[in-house]
């Protein structure tokens, strides 16, 4: 009788020396692999009953991971471009496989690099909510509610900062300085650090939250995560995606005339660009709060007022000394009155 081969073990050297020895991939790409294969984990439990020590290579023939792919468009809401992202990395890790285990991974490797890319519609015109949206917003949560003052905490967080989604989920106690100011280090693409100072509101939710966690302990490991979900001590993409979405969702009925666009947790990021840029705040200094390496895509965020981006075009006197910081009272015309 041939012996089984589980592909457990294959897809932990996958992660354990391929990923980061191999190709040296950065933290938060190997962090996007590793959600891809927790997605066709849960998947495969889900449909077959199969725990993931029990995974054979035959299990995962092309027609489950085609299943696989339609389950994260429709019920998960992935994009096309997410779902592409998806697939590559299974692709990545067959041709992987293939060199570890040949005979077995072969036939998953063979019919996987035949499933086709999912075109991408065009890329919809980044959207933006007005401060009253944001301010709105950011009342929703429930404070009399634990998970509500947690999620408070998060969409003010999330906005203050102008974090993309993973960057939020990311930010350790040791990320965090108070003091006159409160300063908050977010880890970017590419291994990319930034320190961008919050408001002092925000910094006050942020410390009574660390607090009401009792994550001000002495003996508290500094890489303790700041934001987790009821499972898990690390929030992820996913969670975080989730949570916005249910405020955006009671914001719509209850301001209809309002709350026209589904928002996403980007565009909280996109919404802090503008209304710096509302507030004659330079293209620079957002370009370095951001943390965009060329002004061009910075422009990109701007692109929604051209009237504005052609004013900074014109006038040079705003970039002058100005440096990568923003003060705290410039930054408080930003932000919305529920927060000042």
């Amino acid at each position: 009788m041939a012996k089984k081969q589980y592909f457990l073990p294959v897809l932990s050297a996958f992660f354990s020396i391929y990923l980061p020895k191999t190709k040296g991939l950065s933290a938060n790409t190997a962090r996007a692999y590793r959600q891809t294969f927790r997605l066709l984990l849960e998947y495969v439990y889900g449909q077959q009953g199969l725990t993931p020590e029990k995974i054979e290579f035959r299990h995962l023939e092309k027609g489950v991971i085609l299943s696989w792919l339609d389950w994260i468009s429709e019920t998960r809401g992935c994009s096309s471009a997410t779902r592409n992202h998806r697939l590559a990395a299974i692709i990545t890790f067959s041709r992987f496989a293939i060199r570890e285990n040949f005979e077995d991974a072969l036939a998953l490797c063979a019919e996987i690099e035949r499933i086709p890319k999912k075109r991408s519609a065009a890329r919809p015109e980044a959207v933006h909510m007005t401060r009253e949206e944001m301010s709105i917003l950011l009342r929703l949560p429930d404070t009399n509610y634990k998970t509500g003052q947690r999620d408070r905490v998060i969409l003010s967080t999330l906005y203050a900062t102008g974090a993309r989604a993973q960057e939020l989920c990311d930010i350790t106690i040791g990320d965090i300085r108070f003091g006159e100011t409160t300063t908050v280090t977010l880890h970017g693409k590419g291994d990319k650090t930034r320190v961008v100072v919050i408001p002092s509101q925000c910094g006050d939710l942020l410390k009574t939250h660390i607090a009401r966690n009792l994550l001000d302990r002495l003996d508290i490991d500094k890489r303790h995560h700041v934001f987790s979900s009821q499972t898990h001590e690390h929030m992820t993409i996913s969670g975080l995606e989730a949570i916005v979405k249910k405020y955006v969702k009671q914001a719509k009925e209850m301001r209809p005339d309002l709350f026209r666009h589904n928002f996403t947790p980007h565009s909280f990021r996109h919404s802090i660009a503008m209304h710096m840029l509302e507030s004659g705040i330079p293209l620079p200094v957002i370009k370095t709060f951001l943390g965009h390496v060329s002004i061009a895509t910075t422009m990109v965020y701007a692109s929604a007022n051209f009237e504005l981006v052609g004013k900074y075009l014109r006038d040079k006197d705003p970039y002058a000394d100005q440096g990568g910081e923003i003060s705290e009272e410039k930054f408080g015309m930003v932000i919305p009155q529920f927060l000042r």
